[in-house]
């Protein structure tokens, strides 16, 4: 690519992810690399396991500590989302990527993992050949008015207010 560009997933809909990681795979059909910084997750989602089978091209790390943060983060929380920003900051510096996708950045502003100024400073750090993806409701105007391309998934219906919990393979 000649020109990378800013995209946004946000909003409280389903599909964030989804619409990040089909995109890695575009990609990575298309001889691209791939890095993904999972801020919120830990552990052996579906997805983990599938672009395991990519590992050539696209490479997950996951800062999360494998549990929801509600109210104000721990103190480990906080020194994981810390090392994400940090290692994320870091594969930018290096421009070896050409699709790096910021997962769930949005929510860890939102939590207090790292601020609206430091996911700017991402944005900012983009090399001009990446194409930098961030997901997660909560998108700050700061972070939307940065972008070159925002999407928000509005939630109409959801079956989980029906009791239907994350099911393996479809959401998780």
């Amino acid at each position: 690519m000649k020109k990378g560009y800013v995209q946004i997933y946000t909003g409280n809909g389903k599909g964030k992810t989804t619409a990040s990681l089909g995109l890695a795979l575009r990609a990575a059909g298309a001889g691209f690399k791939v890095f993904i910084a999972q801020f919120l997750k830990q552990g052996d989602y579906s997805e983990i396991k599938a672009l395991a089978k990519f590992k050539e091209q696209i490479t997950v790390e996951q800062y999360g500590l494998g549990k929801f943060v509600k109210g104000k983060p721990s103190p480990e929380d906080i020194e994981a989302g810390k090392k994400g920003y940090e290692r994320l900051m870091e594969i930018l510096k290096k421009g070896e990527h050409d699709l790096v996708i910021a997962e769930e950045a949005n929510v860890a502003v939102m939590c207090n993992l790292f601020s609206e100024e430091d996911l700017i400073a991402i944005i900012d750090s983009k090399p001009e050949q990446t194409e930098l993806v961030i997901t997660g409701r909560g998108a700050t105007q700061s972070v939307i008015d940065k972008a070159d391309l925002v999407t928000e998934m509005h939630e109409i219906k959801h079956y989980y207010k029906q009791g239907v919990m994350a099911r393996i393979g479809i959401e998780k």
